[in-house]
């Protein structure tokens, strides 16, 4: 019971932030049951005036929810037999950007996965280049002069995807009890489909091995340059 009303809060969450952004003017009301017309009439009249085109409104809402939903908006952008072509080829202009999290926190994730300081990992450790939804990249330098990329996950940042995910999988249940088009287009199937992505995307071994793969398979082919892991780093 308790957790069925905290899915729901989130869930309510997710639905203001998109009458709020101006998403709900992508969704065509003929397509669903009554209460859930009514529903995006009422949402509308909280869609702030200043609310910007058809192409931005679902992308800005996505990203005002955070890292959980930048990724949903990309898989999305990937399922046009879902949410439709025009949809889908808003979302797939959703950048996956995020501000960084705080050096100290970095420094404290790479020593917490190698049990020593970062000084004695790396030669120097520099500030992050890039930050996305999952992780974000800093520039180093190991002990015997290499130059490499360091990737490190967000903090807490499993724990809040399964947060997100459950309301997820709570708005798709709820959705496929009540519509047949949602039964029709499987959204609990999507959502489990995400949740096995992400999973393997939180890994980062996984990755290094992906990228082991991609180097063997294109070894032979000049206009190919794979950076190799190194796997005595990799967490």
């Amino acid at each position: 019971m308790i957790s069925s009303l905290f899915h729901l809060a989130r869930t309510a969450r997710v639905g203001f932030v998109l009458a709020r952004e101006g998403a709900l003017a992508l969704v065509d009301p003929s397509v669903l049951p009554p209460l859930a017309r009514g529903l995006i009439r009422v949402g509308r009249l909280i869609e702030r005036r200043e609310a910007g085109t058809s192409a931005t409104r679902l992308a800005a809402a996505l990203t005002r929810l955070g890292p959980s939903y930048v990724k949903f908006g990309q898989f999305l952008a990937t399922r046009p037999d879902v949410v439709g072509m025009k949809i889908a080829s808003d979302l797939s202009a959703l950048q996956d950007r995020m501000p960084p999290f705080p050096m100290a926190q970095a420094r404290a994730i790479i020593e917490a996965a190698h049990g020593r300081p970062v000084e004695q990992v790396f030669a120097a450790f520099g500030e992050p280049v890039a930050a996305a939804s999952i992780a974000q990249v800093h520039r180093a330098r190991l002990n015997d002069g290499r130059e490499v990329a360091v990737k490190v996950l967000r903090p807490g940042i499993r724990d809040r995807f399964q947060r997100d995910l459950g309301a997820m999988r709570f708005g798709a249940e709820l959705a496929e009890r009540r519509s047949a088009e949602a039964r029709r287009l499987r959204f609990t199937g999507v959502v489990e489909t995400l949740a096995r992505s992400v999973t393997m995307e939180m890994d980062l071994r996984l990755e290094a091995a992906a990228l082991s793969e991609f180097a063997e398979n294109t070894k032979d082919d000049a206009d190919f340059r794979v950076p190799q892991p190194d796997w005595q780093l990799t967490a």
